[in-house]
């Protein structure tokens, strides 16, 4: 029996939904890859919120994103919409895209809406363990038709930026206070470098004050952050949305990871030294951070 993608007809449009977040946009991107590397004639739309747009922006694999409406989908006429973020605004979002086939994650709350219901992707790849975010977007795409192979890392665009002096970006910032390292030992690791200028990063509203004696960008837009991002030498940072950025960019990385689990997290196909603190970052040393850098540094 013919796969859901070699059913679409030639040129056929495909909607996805990722809504949000930073780091999982960017982990969205190998499956698209995949997907339009097995039907290049497929026309692929993104529905995303507006600042996130930027991740799928420039991107040779996308036509277009979409706006994140309830309608959105619907002047689009997808032959296919496959949902990834799994939320009540996406599930309505899929149902009015009214594409004849929707497909998304059977585990998902209100799975009804799907008349292609990805299983698990533990089942799909026969193995009963933990997958990265990234193995568990292309899992869709595997089982939707496209063949079992190596997934890609994550794809980013943007402009170079003109020649400095090499950097290191610093990321010291985290959606909640349990997934940030303190800021005084972010600035220790700043000060021990040598050769790097340390960059501050972070996004809109975060406070850098703290580190102000360093080049600071608070709450730059995406694009300025996709261009540092590709130019640095090093990322060191918390677990979190630059992260996947730096991996995309294959920027050698520093991450700290607290309660969240870098099996499903860590840095998707980079140089990286993931460092896990279930019971709390304040439990990570300085000594232990600045091992990692070096020993980053000194296996390029």
């Amino acid at each position: 029996m013919a796969s859901v993608l070699d059913r679409l007809p030639h040129g056929a449009r495909v909607a996805v939904i990722r809504l949000r977040s930073l780091g999982d946009c960017v982990l969205t991107t190998p499956a698209l890859a995949l997907l339009k590397e097995y039907r290049p004639d497929l026309n692929i739309a993104v529905a995303v919120e507006d600042r996130f747009r930027r991740v799928f922006e420039q991107s040779p694999d996308i036509l277009q994103t979409l706006a994140d409406g309830v309608c959105a989908l619907t002047p689009f006429r997808p032959h296919l919409t496959i949902n990834f973020h799994g939320g009540t605004r996406s599930q309505w979002i899929t149902c009015f895209s009214l594409a004849r086939l929707r497909a998304g994650f059977a585990h998902h709350t209100g799975s009804w809406i799907y008349n292609v219901p990805v299983p698990r992707a533990q089942q799909v790849f026969c193995q009963e363990r933990i997958v990265h975010t990234a193995e568990h977007m292309a899992s869709a795409m595997f089982y939707l038709g496209v063949p079992c192979k190596e997934i890609p890392q994550a794809k980013l665009f943007c402009k170079d930026l003109p020649a400095r002096s090499p950097y290191a970006i610093f990321h010291p910032m985290a959606s909640v206070a349990s997934k940030a390292w303190p800021a005084e030992r972010f600035l220790q690791i700043a000060k021990r470098l040598v050769g790097l200028d340390p960059v501050f990063i972070g996004g809109p509203g975060e406070d850098l004050s703290a580190f102000s004696a360093f080049e600071c960008h608070s709450g730059a837009p995406l694009d300025t952050i996709f261009s540092l991002m590709k130019s640095a030498s090093l990322f060191v940072g918390n677990d979190s949305g630059p992260a996947h950025v730096a991996a995309a960019f294959g920027v050698p990385s520093v991450v700290l990871f607290g309660p969240s689990n870098p099996c499903i997290w860590a840095p998707w196909r980079t140089k990286a030294e993931v460092i896990h603190s279930p019971n709390g970052l304040a439990q990570i040393s300085v000594e232990r951070v600045w091992c990692a850098v070096e020993q980053l540094r000194n296996s390029n």
